[in-house]
């Protein structure tokens, strides 16, 4: 299988990379800065490129099975701007699946349910631009008609897979307080091949 990996040279991103690699799928990674990606294999395809540009994004999928984006959010808003460019892309690729990284704050809240998480009295964030991002980049991919998955972790920190996570459906798994960049990637690629989570948001915390 060839996968197209957006934001590959990420904290998630490249962790991704690495599982797609070491089970030999090809790789075509996609990264605004190459130098940062530091890795090599004949597996490895590095593609120079912009998310907000067709032409990139178009170029960039041609031959491959299956997108997983793990971009990051900003303050202009990139995540839920290149989403569209992104979904057009894949039409013209006659692609379908697309599995992504998002944020706890956009599952929906438990005390709360007619809530997002990053709206109730669950979150304790001040400022909420960046699940607003990712809440329209979801947005966006509900409206489309592929198969989207996207893996919302909460409280990210560094650190190697862990094992022994939960995930659950559109909600957090109860009293999730974090979960690492290594399981969060490890649960991310395993959706290669698991189809469980299709069209769903997936919490995942220890």
């Amino acid at each position: 299988m060839k996968l197209l990996i957006l934001g590959a040279s990420g904290r998630v991103g490249r962790k991704i990379v690495e599982h797609a690699l070491t089970n030999r799928h090809h790789v075509v990674a996609f990264v605004r800065t190459p130098e940062k990606l530091k890795l090599t294999s004949d597996y490895l395809t590095v593609f120079k490129g912009d998310v907000l540009d067709r032409t990139d994004l178009t170029r960039a999928m041609n031959g491959v099975d299956l997108i997983i984006s793990a971009l990051n959010t900003d303050q202009t808003n990139t995540l839920s701007r290149s989403m569209p460019l992104v979904v057009e892309a894949m039409g013209a690729n006659q692609l379908t699946q697309i599995i992504t990284i998002g944020t706890a704050g956009i599952l929906n809240s438990r005390l709360e349910p007619d809530l997002y998480r990053f709206q109730s009295s669950e979150s304790k964030r001040r400022k909420t631009t960046a699940a607003e991002d990712h809440l329209a980049a979801f947005h966006y991919l509900e409206k489309s008609n592929l198969d989207w998955t996207v893996v919302c972790p909460t409280y990210l920190p560094d650190g190697e897979a862990e094992g022994n996570y939960r995930v659950e459906k559109d909600v957090l798994p109860k009293d999730g307080k974090r979960i690492s960049v290594g399981d969060t990637a490890a649960f991310a690629y395993s959706l290669v091949d698991n189809k469980e989570f299709l069209n769903t948001r997936v919490g995942i915390a220890y």
